[in-house]
């Protein structure tokens, strides 16, 4: 887990927590921020998740290409 994917879970809580927050009080505003910072949350953990994938891939890729020293 990177730093974009642990931000991106702590938006997504805090957002959600804001969220539900406005929805109890009726305060429309307080909810549609919540529900903002839960979609950004959400996009900036998928964002870390395919970094870290990318340099998963990248990763194994050079594996493969670096000679055995067995032969």
């Amino acid at each position: 887990m990177n730093k974009n994917e642990l931000g991106g879970k702590m938006d997504n809580l805090k957002g959600r927590a804001k969220e539900a927050a406005g929805a109890v009080t009726g305060n429309k505003k307080t909810q549609g921020e919540g529900m903002v910072e839960r979609v950004a949350g959400a996009v900036r953990e998928n964002v870390g998740k395919a970094e870290e994938e990318v340099k998963r891939d990248a990763d194994s890729s050079r594996r493969r290409e670096e000679p055995d020293d067995d032969e």
